[in-house]
């Protein structure tokens, strides 16, 4: 599925749209919506804009958070993903603490992994025998990568997995990433990119050129749903 693409001037107009679309999103019905957060600058000010803007009109006890990877450290630690999105949305909000699954950095991670694989089984419902979440974010790096799945592992986006571990391929930190076939099996999947540093792989993935065999982001082909990139002018300027 190619996806829809949304162009905006700025990374700021990008965030407004992507922040008005949740709070529809999420307003559209009474069920609990299962969502995928993803960790980086630009949904940290994806999660302050909902914040200052759609806080106190969301009901956000019909909302179940999860997270698409994390770093092997901490919740406290600068670098978890959990913990920004604690500082920048969940605190700020009231959400029940029942609703927050989030992936355990400080654990062992091929234990974590495991067990946040099993969760997913026992607590989302399923589509072709998978779980299924409502609504995945995702970001993707300037070598293509996506959720913790790099360029170097690429095989782990096909995993039989729902969810592993991977290993950055320059810092070396220890990651857990949920795999391929849980991101191409939910309902929508959105993809926040902003920067000039990500023109040259947009545009190598929009028009699938040789190099982009490589980027484990060219993957993302979802069944279901929508399937919607936001990109701000400079990340756009290539296409």
């Amino acid at each position: 599925m190619k996806p829809d693409i949304v162009i905006k001037k700025s990374a700021e107009e990008i965030i407004e749209a992507a922040a008005e679309y949740f709070k529809n999103f999420v307003a559209d019905t009474e069920n609990k919506k299962n969502i995928m957060l993803s960790g980086g600058n630009t949904p940290k000010l994806l999660f302050k804009n909902i914040v200052d803007c759609y806080s106190s009109k969301i009901g956000w006890e019909k909302i179940n958070f999860w997270w698409g990877d994390e770093r092997c450290v901490p919740p406290t630690h600068k670098d978890s993903n959990y913990g920004m999105a604690k500082e920048y949305l969940i605190d700020k909000i009231l959400i029940p603490g029942k609703n927050i699954f989030r992936i355990r950095g400080e654990a062992d991670p091929k234990i974590e992994a495991q067990i946040y694989g099993d969760l997913m089984e026992e607590l989302l419902p399923k589509h072709n025998g998978i779980p299924q979440y409502d609504l995945v974010y995702l970001g993707i790096g300037e070598d293509g990568h996506t959720a913790s799945i790099f360029p170097d592992n690429i095989e782990l986006f096909n995993s039989n997995f729902n969810c592993l571990t991977t290993i950055h391929p320059e810092s070396k930190q220890q990651r857990i990433s949920i795999s391929g076939k849980i991101i191409n099996n939910a309902k929508n999947v959105f993809v926040l990119i902003t920067g000039k540093n990500k023109a040259k792989t947009v545009e190598e993935i929009l028009n699938h050129r040789q190099e982009s065999i490589n980027y484990p982001a060219a993957l993302v082909n979802p069944v279901n749903g929508k399937y919607i990139w936001y990109l701000d002018k400079e990340a756009a300027s290539l296409i």
